[in-house]
């Protein structure tokens, strides 16, 4: 550890005002000492961990951190604002910010030492320590866990964070800590399993499992990166547990890999709680016991909040279905790869959760849009458009013929559309409800297009069945009908009332609104459909793949959705998909015209964006919109409106939903929307260029010592840092 930090990574006035002139200013002190040899492309990776969750924490702490190529070895670099920096946190800025930079191939040892570094900032002495040490040697030593005080005077809080405690990389049972009231079940503290749950936990040791001994609980704690947010998840569950009379092991599934828990410890276990934003790996082993689903940041904010509703589940008889998750659980078996295949955490609003359980079922659908839409699109471009009135295949079907290759393509392409809606339902349900969710949804999805409700059906269909399947999984059973509800009872009540409610209530609304809207894109002509594609163009734009991005997309595909679509809605999938594509192409031509505005990793990434912008892939634009959003994303959006306007006045028209140029030969005025994609690329790297050459050399950026000299450990060759 003592290799890790010195005085001079360490700033105790740091006077930055945003997250991203914080992880600069320390970032900086790295690039001085040789620890980091990209400063650029070390701050594009660490915006882009940042991009998928805030690190702020609770208790004023901010933690910006990432693996990277650019790190030659495990460093931390610390720094202390009076003002604070707002690093997402829930209770307001950060004063005491760490930044952790982590090799791209860091041996478990180092990691180990990071990961005791993160439990150890759930220590309210060692942080409150940190806030009034007056010297950058001293908050150096306290973080090494050396004590800078004489001998004779202990500092409090100073615990030793190269050598971890609580066995962070898995003990003898195989968990990362076994932590309760006491040191067993034998302990007095122990024994008083009637305490009351933290955060809200029943009283009366309600939901314990067998009589004299306490709640036992099974954590799996994981984050993107595996080095922080892990680590500290599994050290706050561990202490609120202690503080509740409940036992709780943690298994960290970090960047050093996990051991797993030993098997009995998880079938003595009375509740589950499940804390990541990764896949949880073999989480069929958690399997039919009361389970909280939710993310890594609620088990380091909320732990007692957790235990508490994990006792409650217990005591309700609430459990999970073999090989899923509970209620609200993650997607799958093997774990969601996102928060997406979950139902949200329990802090969460709800406008935020409906849009996750959205996107859960839009991520599901799109692959049978873009097999099924190209095969039609393959199919009209052999055999004409009037191929979709061909007899079927089975009855007539000759090899040496164009037209009968052309049906086929064309009627296969016609069932896997057919999916489209049941899927989009059945895994909307999925992400409210996880597996029990699946048969009413793709019941009330097919019912969808048997009433001819379209996608509008399926979403409410969808939605429907996730709340159906909630509410049935929160009525308490006995316990000896607890094994057919996820196989009989649940699929049987869920699938005949949303039949009843899809039929008799709410299918006919919900198909007239479906005419409605699509009469009203049939009409759309001159500057109204010029200003929908503009509109369609900046929501491609703005968040490169992500929900406002996806609702663009899926407006778009469920236009041409059909075996017959109209002209209109054609046009409006040629205008999505030539937007979409600005971005990424944009930010190729940029690093080609501008090389020198780019360091080294965005150059080598825009040698990809052609192949990514080409193929209608936008998040081939996302490292540089994480590394640079404030002049990226605008750039990108006036781009892609401008792109999407001229495609719409062109009266271009796309039947595949996907393809990007390779797809040209089918579209309809292909060399206009080839030059209406050409105008938006040129506009949207202009700009780029134009915004990026303002930017201003910041006074002394050569790498400097930390007492004001060059440091001659610099690399001759760092770049030199530039303001944003």
């Amino acid at each position: 550890m003592s290799d890790m930090i010195s005085a001079d990574l360490v700033d105790l006035d740091l006077s930055a005002e945003t997250k991203e002139a914080a992880a600069r200013a320390l970032a900086e002190r790295m690039v001085a000492r040789g620890r980091v040899t990209d400063l650029e492309g070390f701050l594009a990776d660490v915006a882009a961990r940042e991009a998928q969750m805030p690190t702020g924490l609770d208790g004023g702490i901010g933690i910006p951190h990432c693996r990277s190529e650019h790190v030659t070895e495990p460093t931390l670099a610390f720094g202390r604002s009076a003002a604070g920096i707002d690093f997402g946190a829930a209770d307001g800025p950060a004063d005491l910010v760490f930044l952790i930079a982590a090799p791209a191939g860091a041996d478990d040892a180092h990691l180990t030492i990071l990961s005791a570094l993160a439990r150890q900032l759930m220590n309210a002495e060692f942080t409150a320590a940190l806030r009034s040490v007056g010297d950058a040697a001293d908050a150096a030593a306290l973080i090494r866990g050396e004590d800078p005080a004489p001998a004779d005077e202990p500092r409090a809080g100073a615990e030793p964070v190269g050598e971890p405690t609580g066995g962070t990389t898995g003990d003898a049972t195989g968990g990362t800590a076994g932590v309760a009231a006491g040191d067993g079940p034998g302990d007095s503290a122990g024994e008083e399993s009637g305490g009351e749950g933290a955060g809200g936990g029943e009283s009366g040791g309600e939901g314990a499992g067998e009589s004299g001994r306490p709640f036992r609980i099974v954590a799996v704690t994981s984050c993107p990166t595996g080095i922080a947010h892990t680590y500290m998840a599994a050290e706050s569950l561990e202490n609120a547990g202690r503080e509740a009379g409940v036992e709780v092991v943690v298994e960290t599934q970090g960047s050093a890999g996990f051991t797993r828990l030993d098997p009995a410890v998880i079938a003595a276990a009375d509740g589950v709680i499940l804390a990541h934003d990764v896949a949880v790996r073999e989480k069929d082993r958690f399997a039919g016991k009361p389970t909280v689903d939710t993310g890594v940041k609620a088990a380091v904010n909320r732990p007692g909040e957790l235990i508490g509703e994990v006792r409650s589940k217990a005591a309700r008889g609430e459990v999970t279905a073999a090989g899923g998750a509970g209620a609200g659980g993650a997607a799958g078996g093997d774990g969601a790869t996102t928060p997406v295949g979950r139902g949200g955490e329990s802090g969460e609003g709800y406008g935020t959760r409906l849009r996750t359980w959205l996107m859960s079922g839009v991520s599901y659908m799109v692959p049978f849009v873009a097999a099924g839409g190209l095969l039609i699109a393959l199919g009209f471009a052999i055999g004409g458009y009037e191929i979709n009135k061909a007899p079927s295949v089975m009855d007539h079907f000759v090899w040496t013929q164009a037209d009968s290759w052309a049906a086929l393509l064309y009627q296969i392409g016609g069932v896997s559309f057919a999916f489209l809606v049941p899927v989009l339902a059945g895994y909307i349900a999925y992400g409210m409800a996880d597996r029990p969710g699946l048969v009413p949804g793709f019941v009330g999805g097919s019912i969808a297009l048997t009433i001819d409700a379209g996608f509008l059906g399926g979403l409410a269909a969808g939605l429907i069945s996730g709340a159906v399947v909630l509410a049935i999984q929160r009525v308490r059973i006995p316990a000896a009908l607890r094994g057919i509800m996820p196989v009989v009872v649940i699929p049987l009540i869920s699938s005949a009332v949303v039949g009843f409610l899809m039929f008799v209530v709410i299918g006919k609304p919900i198909a007239s609104a479906q005419e409605a809207m699509t009469d009203w894109l049939n009409g759309l002509s001159g500057a109204n459909a010029v200003l929908l594609g503009a509109l369609l163009g900046l929501m491609m734009c703005f968040d490169l793949g992500g929900p406002v991005n996806k609702v663009a997309y899926t407006f778009a595909t469920a236009g041409i959705a059909v075996s017959d679509p109209s002209d209109s809605a054609m046009k409006i999938m040629a205008a999505v998909m030539a937007a979409g594509m600005v971005p990424p192409l944009a930010m190729a031509l940029a690093t080609t015209v501008r090389a020198r505005l780019f360091n080294a990793a965005e150059r080598e990434n825009g040698k990809a964006a052609w192949v990514l912008g080409a193929s209608f892939i936008s998040e081939g634009a996302i490292p540089f919109a994480a590394a640079d959003p404030l002049r990226v994303i605008p750039s990108s959006m006036v781009g892609g409106a401008i792109t999407g306007a001229l495609s719409m006045a062109f009266g271009a028209t796309l039947r595949a939903p996907h393809g990007g140029v390779f797809v040209v030969p089918l579209i309809g005025n292909p060399l206009l929307y080839l030059v209406a994609v050409a105008a938006g690329v040129c506009v949207t790297t202009a700009l780029v260029i134009v915004l990026k050459g303002l930017r201003r050399p910041v006074p002394g950026a050569t790498a400097q010592g930390p007492g004001g000299g060059t440091d001659p450990s610099a690399p001759s060759g760092a770049k030199q840092p530039v303001a944003v």
